[in-house]
This record gives structure tokens, C-alpha cells and sequence, in this order.
């Protein structure tokens, strides 16, 4: 195994990361080298795991060293060798302002309340994003917590992240699985001719929209499936509904809602400008994660609600509605063995199966017709049926020739 040059920095991969992604490693600890480097470097061969080549795509294990080729600027290392994030320290107002959205912990988790117009994560023109401010939520380690899943940029209320690699791995499972149960609530325009349905319509990227805006694509979309519940109307200007995402798709909510002539309100890119009520209604969006629960990594359920922003509740009174009607309404348990993706599962474990059949099939068939013809024992003074194929041959008169003749 060569050894790497001099000039290479080598980190060794902590217990927290064991497991991950080593593109997710290098936004962890190096998040001033971007992907498109990464993936550079490891195409060329000059970014090495315990000396062999990788792709960013591979996942590392505790104790394996990373050989990273160097950069202008090499980060501060911490203990064993584990890179300190590069990033600007939070300010006093900023750690306050991420310690204030807590709703509870646990050994390994906390459950926060997200503000609406809070990015939770950052990007080109996002700077300011709650992945930022999770440095204000660390352990006397030092140890940040991680991010399992997410909730658009206008969208507040209940998420959660974990305390440690362990925890977000069970977590992140959870939710990919769809194990794990969220209630939303929302305000619609207009009201909905069924009072409670499921809105099973297949999501795909809107073309022209750079991905940023999703639609209704019956060919080429994934499946998508939302349940919704009225809880409360202001005659027909607008409904208060419950929404249980069945899927986890980019902007499921919002679509679905839209799709079916009911955009939530102050959602203009779904909704455009009849997405807005008159009458001093709040023009941001009023789509709200109440509730969510999720088993913990010691196997209890994990159930916390989140209080609604301002705009919200300020809503629900001007219209005259109470808030307590909305937790009236009992939460669904989730039965994996029901769910889209275990089905989809279950179809293709079939299909495979039917797959190992058919080959076993034709196996059996090209068995029996090379099977060897199992000969009967002459019995005595019988003689045999026919004659050997080269004897039969020899004696059979051909063109030209004279048919043998008997000696006298």
C-alpha cells in the first residue's frame, strides 16, 4: 500500500460518523470543500480511505483514516485528528434564539419548534438556516446535533434532530420507513367537497422550474399519497384541515392541496394570488407540524406537539375557530406492513421470486431431456430390439453399393 504524499492531511474517522456517507463527512467536518471536489479528487484517485480508492458515495467506519489531498486553507484539527468546523460562531442573540426553540430532550434527541421564514437548511443564498444556529444545542463534547429530516423554509412547528450517529441513523430509518407519524395542520381556501379523504396523486418536478416547484405527473411521478381532515370552516371563504403526510415527497403538502383546488393560504407559488384571503389575514404561509410521533432508540414513543406561530393562531380567532377542535382529532397509528413503500417491496420481492421459479423451471426441463434412457436386462435367448447405430450403418446399402452377400 503506497503511502500518501506529505503534504496530505489525514483524518481518522471518529465513532460519531461511523456509518455515513463520505460526501455527508466532508459537509460535516470540511463544508468548504463541496461536492463537486470531492468527487474530483476521488475520481482521480487522490482522495484515499485506509489507502484505497473511493466515491462519494462509499460510507466510512470508525477507525478508518481518510487521506484528503490538501486545500488552500487547511482547517484546525481536533483531537484525533478530526477536523474543527470551519464556521462563524454564533452570537449571543443567535444561541438564545436556537435554545428558545427547544420543546424537549432526550438522551439522544431534542424536539424543536421551527419559525416559519427559518431555512433548515443552508444553500448558495442561504446563509442563515437552522443547520447553522444547531451549534447552540451542543454537548459538553462539543457534539452538534444532526438533522434527520426537514420542513420547507415557511413551513413551522415540530422537528427533530439527534443527539448522536446512532440516533440519527434509527431516526432517519424511521422516516424513510414511514414509521414515524406527523400531523400538520393547515388553512385552505375554499372548502373541500369531501370532508375527509386521501389524495393519491403521483409528484414530479414541474419542468422550467429549476426543481423548485413540484406537480401532478401521472406518468412519470412517484407516488404520493396524503390524508386530510376537515376540522373547522368559515363558511366557504376557507377550512381548517389536518394533514397526514402517507409519503415524503418535496412540497407533498402544498401540491396535493393545490391540485385539488384548495391551496393553503399565503402559499403563492402553489396558489398564486388566490392563495390570499381578504379581511386582515396574514399573507405567510399557514401550514403548521403539529404533532409527531416516533419511537426512540430504546423503543418508547416519542410524542411532542408544537405550539402555532403568531400568524396562525391570530388567524383561527379572526375566523373563529378553536383551537382545541384540532387536537380533538385521533391520531392514526401507522402499520408499516400497510405502507406504499412495504408494498412496493413486497411486489418486487414477488416479481423475484416469480423470476427464481421461471430459471428453476427451465433447469428442470433441460434436466429431464438430458436424462439418460435407463436399458432393460435382456432376459435369456431374447434378442435385442434393432441394431447398434454403427452396426445398422455398416449394413445398410448406400449409393454404389452392393448389399453384402452370405458366404455358402
Amino acid at each position: 500500500m503506497a503511502s500518501p504524499p506529505d503534504h496530505y492531511r489525514t483524518f481518522t474517522v471518529a465513532e460519531d460518523d461511523d456509518g455515513i456517507r463520505l460526501d455527508r463527512w466532508f459537509k460535516r467536518h470540511l463544508p468548504e470543500i463541496n461536492f463537486n471536489l470531492v468527487s474530483r479528487w476521488a475520481r482521480t484517485g487522490m482522495l484515499k480511505v485506509d489507502g484505497e480508492r473511493v466515491v462519494p458515495g462509499d460510507r466510512v467506519a470508525t477507525g478508518q483514516v481518510l487521506h484528503v489531498p490538501p486545500a488552500e486553507a487547511a482547517p484546525a484539527e481536533g483531537p484525533e485528528g478530526r477536523p474543527t468546523r470551519s464556521v462563524e460562531p454564533l452570537t449571543e442573540d443567535e444561541a438564545r434564539f436556537v435554545q428558545d426553540m427547544v420543546i424537549a430532550r432526550g438522551k439522544d434527541w431534542i424536539v424543536l419548534n421551527k419559525p416559519p421564514g427559518l431555512a433548515t437548511q443552508g444553500g448558495t443564498k442561504t446563509v442563515h438556516h437552522l443547520d447553522r444556529l444547531l451549534d447552540g444545542l451542543a454537548d459538553e463534547k462539543g457534539q452538534r446535533p444532526k438533522l434527520v429530516h426537514r420542513l420547507d423554509k415557511d413551513t413551522s412547528g415540530v422537528l427533530l434532530v439527534a443527539r448522536t450517529a446512532r440516533a440519527a441513523g434509527h431516526f432517519a430509518k424511521a422516516f424513510s420507513g414511514r414509521t414515524a407519524r406527523k400531523v400538520y395542520w393547515a388553512l385552505v381556501v375554499g372548502v373541500p367537497s369531501v370532508q375527509e379523504g386521501v389524495i393519491d396523486a403521483p409528484l414530479a418536478k414541474q419542468p422550467g422550474s429549476g426543481g423548485e416547484k413540484m406537480h401532478v405527473d401521472e406518468k412519470d411521478g412517484l407516488p404520493a399519497r396524503t390524508r386530510y381532515r376537515q376540522i373547522d370552516r368559515a363558511g366557504n371563504r376557507a377550512t381548517w384541515v389536518e394533514l397526514q403526510p402517507m409519503t415524503g415527497r418535496t412540497h407533498q403538502l402544498r401540491a396535493h392541496m393545490a391540485a385539488i383546488g384548495h391551496p393553503i393560504v399565503g402559499d403563492a407559488k402553489y396558489g398564486g394570488a388566490a392563495a390570499f384571503l381578504t379581511g386582515g389575514i396574514s399573507r405567510k404561509m399557514h401550514l403548521h407540524a403539529r404533532r409527531l410521533r416516533i419511537d426512540g432508540t430504546d423503543g418508547k414513543a416519542i410524542d411532542q406537539t408544537a405550539d402555532l406561530p403568531d400568524h396562525f393562531s391570530e388567524t383561527l380567532a379572526t375566523l373563529g375557530f378553536e383551537q382545541l377542535a384540532g387536537d380533538m382529532l385521533p391520531m392514526d397509528t401507522p402499520d408499516p406492513a400497510k405502507s406504499l413503500e412495504t408494498k412496493l417491496k413486497r411486489v418486487a420481492s414477488a416479481a423475484k421470486s416469480a423470476r427464481k421459479a421461471r430459471k428453476g423451471e427451465r433447469r428442470s426441463r433441460g434436466e429431464v431431456a438430458a436424462a439418460p434412457v435407463k436399458k432393460r436386462a435382456l432376459k435369456p435367448g431374447e434378442k435385442p430390439r434393432g441394431s447398434a447405430p454403427g452396426k445398422a450403418l455398416a449394413n445398410k446399402p448406400g449409393p454404389g453399393r452392393r448389399p453384402p452377400t452370405k458366404k455358402k
